[in-house]
């Protein structure tokens, strides 16, 4: 009788990294590569369509970073776990990672194993994170700061990370199909949230908070 597969959707802007992370997989016999996804949004899609038991997530992607496909994806799958791999150790992407639900934080310099052993406590229920990030996960929290960026909603978050990539109003109205009115109604409500007084400051908050790079 055949065991059970761990389903896996990879996540990563990048095709030589997902292509990479698929042969590691594909060699072991408790693990299926149920599909890929390119962007935060494609992440969304795939995994609402496969239902995978485990998304690998890369943190920084276009149009929409890979902590807020998170939140949407946790908010309406509750028995998908997400596993953030990421190049980057700071405190800031893995505190948002895990505040956005994600079981697991994994740097992307991790040997092969790890990513293995990750995969397979995430899709239990337990939690993995590479020893380079769990003291700072440890004293992150243990200071239990408000992150203003609580403030804002699932939306307005999308759209700060779009006015902090360049796109101007129109352009996010375009890809979000809305009124540019809408946008403009959201980023004033952004800024005055944030307390922002211009888009320079705007930028900088997203990179801060590993919103964009």
């Amino acid at each position: 009788m055949n065991k059970r597969k761990i389903t896996v959707l990879l996540a990563d802007d990048h095709a030589l990294v997902r292509q990479g992370f698929r042969r590691i997989l594909e060699g072991e016999p408790d693990i299926e590569v149920a599909g890929e996804a390119s962007n935060g949004g494609d992440a969304v899609t795939q995994a609402t369509k496969l239902r995978p038991e485990v998304v690998v997530m890369d943190v920084t992607m276009p149009s929409l970073n890979g902590i807020e496909a998170t939140r949407r994806i946790l908010k309406s799958m509750q028995h998908t776990q997400v596993l953030a791999l990421s190049m980057h150790k700071d405190q800031v992407y893995v505190r948002e990672m895990l505040k956005a639900g994600a079981k697991g934080y994994l740097l992307k310099d991790s040997a092969d194993a790890d990513l293995i052993s990750a995969i397979r406590a995430v899709a239990r229920g337990d939690g993995y994170l590479s020893p380079a990030v769990s003291g700072m996960v440890l004293n992150d929290y243990s200071r239990h700061v408000r992150d203003p960026i609580d403030l804002l909603s699932s939306r307005e978050r999308e759209i700060l990370q779009l006015l902090a990539e360049g796109q101007t109003n129109k352009m996010i109205a375009s890809q979000l199909n809305i009124s540019v009115y809408t946008v403009d109604d959201h980023r004033g409500r952004i800024m005055a949230k944030l307390n922002l007084h211009s888009i320079g400051e705007l930028v900088r908050f997203a990179m801060r908070k590993g919103i964009v790079d």
